[in-house]
């Protein structure tokens, strides 16, 4: 059924493309783009390579779908505008050549050097995408306190982020948050932060979507990718401790030994083994009933390791061999399904709301599933590995600007579906890929 879906999928962009024929005509249908507001966090924002700079922000996908609703009568669509392109706070990532501890020249996102932009805006916006927002930030008054990108555009300080929509009475919206509700705890290994209730996000995500729809307009809803997919998880394999000598398995054997020993004696078999080949990374567990400088074992394969981990650390460092990987950079068992549980959770809201308020739904979680093993679009193969799959930006969570411009093909696909629309899609060949040095 998924690979039948996905045909489904490139045929439907594919005739997208095609040069223009009588038999399409683009068309609102039923619904009044004449005044769209786009709500959100990062994703929503432009926020990509590890920043928001003036080029991410030109391709977030709320951006390019007000280009296409001008095609059936869509209006002014504003930014807060940023005006460098290494960001509003350094960050910024670039494709270049690293050279590790090792001596090993390399391929790899690099830091991109620039002055930052400082200025401040102070103006009515239809982009209401601001990083790092969870869903209940958007109800927060005076939350330009807490948010400096926020701070720059909020019409007055003690605004909440959805109190700036009545000033633009929009026709047409979307809405796309939830992601930081699970990702800020997930990117730090669980070890700081916490997952949004999944009740308490209900109740959110009931009160911003009638903020939303409180003049009569309609919309979009998008569901929460299962950020355990995406590349910032899936990057470093758990078993990337690849031992080439007999030599180096025997002394690491010989060293657990003890450990293993007293691993014993408490009824643990859990016990920690190396061989010739791929082997699993030693990980800190603070989980684990034993002392304190002993709450380490070998990483499971359904476990993640994050993006950020030093590579360094892992090379020269015996990160993951001769001593645990620190806690912080890894997601146990526990906490991926807490993760999934929460998204899954999120996502039924989401799915409810669009059916209770008459929404078209964007199914992101299953189209960012799907392209774990491979997608088309115009020609392009698009996957969710890291750099080489042209998905995602070089920070590994966001998208790059072709993943931008597919996301505003889903959107534009459901929206079409749910109003009767014909808006055509965009060329995903039209957005720049990754800058190769």
């Amino acid at each position: 059924m998924k690979k039948y879906f996905l045909y489904i999928v490139i045929a439907a962009f594919a005739v997208a493309c095609k040069p223009e024929i009588d038999e399409f005509l683009p068309s609102k249908g039923d619904a009044d783009f004449s005044r769209f507001v786009s709500v959100g966090n990062s994703i929503t924002s432009g926020y990509m390579d590890g920043a928001l700079y003036k080029a991410g922000q030109q391709y977030a996908f709320p951006n390019i779908l007000a280009k296409q609703f001008k095609l059936v009568g869509g209006g002014e669509f504003i930014q807060p505008v940023v005006n460098s392109e290494y960001g509003i706070m350094p960050g910024k990532f670039k494709l270049g050549i690293k050279t590790d501890c090792a001596g090993v020249a390399g391929l790899s996102p690099i830091p991109d050097q620039g002055a930052v932009d400082v200025s401040s805006v102070t103006y009515k916006v239809n982009n209401l995408g601001v990083y790092g927002a969870k869903s209940f930030h958007l109800l927060i008054p005076g939350y330009g306190s807490l948010n400096p990108y926020y701070g720059r555009f909020a019409s007055n300080p003690a605004n909440s982020i959805i109190s700036e929509v009545p000033a633009i009475n929009p026709t047409f919206f979307t809405l796309w948050i939830g992601n930081n509700d699970v990702l800020s705890y997930a990117v730090q290994g669980g070890a700081a932060d916490s997952i949004t209730n999944p009740l308490s996000f209900q109740g959110y995500m009931t009160s911003i979507v009638a903020s939303l729809k409180a003049n009569g307009a309609k919309g979009a809803i998008a569901t929460i990718p299962d950020i355990t997919s995406i590349p910032f998880f899936t990057t470093i394999p758990y078993n990337a401790l690849v031992l080439k000598e007999i030599s180096q398995v025997n002394a690491l054997n010989a060293a657990y030994h003890p450990f293993n020993s007293l691993l014993l004696s408490l009824g643990i078999t859990d016990t920690i083994a190396f061989k010739l080949g791929p082997n699993p990374f030693i990980i800190e567990d603070p989980s684990l009933p034993l002392p304190a400088p002993y709450k380490f074992r070998q990483i499971k394969s359904t476990e993640l390791i994050t993006l950020t981990v030093p590579r360094d650390s892992l090379s020269c460092a015996y990160w993951g061999s001769q001593k645990p990987i620190p806690h912080r950079y890894v997601l146990d068992n526990t906490e991926v399904n807490k993760i999934k549980t929460a998204v899954s959770a999120y996502n039924l809201t989401i799915s409810n709301l669009a059916t209770t308020n008459g929404l078209a739904l964007v199914d992101i979680n299953k189209y960012f599933n799907d392209a774990r093993n491979g997608v088309y679009f115009d020609g392009i193969k698009f996957s969710s590995s890291f750099i080489t799959g042209g998905l995602f930006s070089l920070d590994g969570v966001h998208p790059s600007a072709r993943g931008q411009a597919i996301v505003t093909n889903y959107f534009l696909k459901a929206i079409n579906e749910k109003f009767n629309a014909q808006i055509p899609f965009v060329n995903i060949n039209d957005y720049p890929g990754l800058q190769f040095p």
